[in-house]
């Protein structure tokens, strides 16, 4: 819910979306820096299971909406990512990204030596992963879990069937 991303959806569109996934899915809502009141007209609208802040949001204004959530960081060389996070523990989650000027799906992937070898939240890993280095970005963090945007896609925010089944291949692969 992010109108400058090539990847933004209306509300509308996403509730369209919502209503046509097989039953178990579950949904997660994206925003970077959006104000509480349009945060709480998506969770009106499109339910949610968990909520993902990819912006400059404080701790409390994420905790504030009653619903799980992702915290994002743009990992970068001098930055204390276990102080920057700790005020984040109560996130369900924290997603590691490349920083950029740009916020997510630009596909540029950071020095994943910075990752916290244990972290106190699992991790989810992101920032420029494609087919071509997703094992070995696992394999180097051992996260929880992996993101993908541009990695898997044809044209910005254009997914590609066949980038999407290599990338999961090689997640596969690595994940043994």
């Amino acid at each position: 819910f992010y109108p400058p991303s090539p990847r933004y959806l209306s509300t509308e569109r996403a509730v369209e979306i919502r209503d046509a996934l097989p039953p178990f899915l579950q949904t997660v809502a994206l925003f970077v820096n959006a104000d509480a009141a349009q945060v709480a007209q998506v969770i009106g609208r499109v339910h949610p299971a968990m909520l993902q802040f990819h912006g400059d949001e404080a701790p409390e204004f994420c905790a504030q909406f009653g619903l799980p959530f992702v915290k994002a960081c743009r990992v970068r060389p001098g930055v204390d990512l276990r102080a920057y996070l700790q005020p984040y523990a109560r996130a369900a989650a924290w997603l590691l990204d490349s920083h950029v000027p740009e916020y997510g799906g630009v596909g540029e992937s950071f020095d994943w030596s910075l990752a916290p070898s244990e972290p106190a939240r699992p991790l989810i890993l992101s920032g420029g992963l494609d087919r071509g280095n997703v094992a070995r970005a696992i394999r180097a963090v051992r996260p929880w879990g992996v993101d993908v945007s541009s990695g898997v896609e044809s044209a910005k925010g254009i997914k590609d069937a066949a980038k999407m089944a290599a990338f999961i291949a090689e997640v596969r692969h690595a994940d043994v």
